[in-house]
């Protein structure tokens, strides 16, 4: 639980860093935030697997036990990053669906996308602009986004770790 919820705080932190990048179209700062809170939150995964190692299981951890512990944490820092993330789309910053879906257009815009392009992106913005207006497929999207990472770093940090 306190890895799984200090990865969570520290996805959080890094995403509300992210907003006023949002806000103002900046989509490469924007992604630099967003890309650097998974792989912070991850890095998590891996110590609270080896602190389970040393405290819970007398320094002795199967790869299978592992990489439980590295999805429970997983888990418990989506769920509070998707808490996080749902309060903030719909109460603190009401207008941040359509703020991402114009930064998600401005990004195809400055990497030099034909007309063709801009429009799959301004189409793409408002298809997820739908998703992320419904609290649950709004969660199903973090989940989608941030355990493949965790996962990965669970799978790598269990064979890492693993000590018989």
């Amino acid at each position: 639980m306190v890895f799984g919820i200090s990865s969570g705080v520290v996805g959080i932190v890094l995403m509300l860093a992210t907003l006023p990048y949002i806000q103002n179209h900046d989509s490469q700062r924007a992604d630099i935030f967003g890309y650097a809170s998974m792989v912070l939150s991850a890095l998590l995964v891996f110590f609270g697997i080896r602190s389970y190692r040393e405290k819970e299981s007398a320094g002795r951890l199967t790869y299978g036990r592992g990489l439980l512990v590295g999805v429970l944490i997983t888990l418990v820092s989506w769920a509070c990053f998707s808490v996080a993330f749902e309060l903030i789309y719909f109460w603190i910053v009401p207008d941040y669906g359509e703020k991402f879906a114009a930064c998600m257009v401005e990004r195809a815009r400055e990497s030099g996308g034909t007309p063709a392009d801009i429009e799959k992106a301004r189409s793409q913005a408002a298809m997820f602009r739908r998703l992320w207006d419904n609290p649950f497929t709004n969660a199903a999207l973090t989940l989608a986004t941030l355990f493949p990472v965790g996962f990965a770093a669970a799978a790598v940090s269990a064979a890492i770790l693993r000590k018989r």
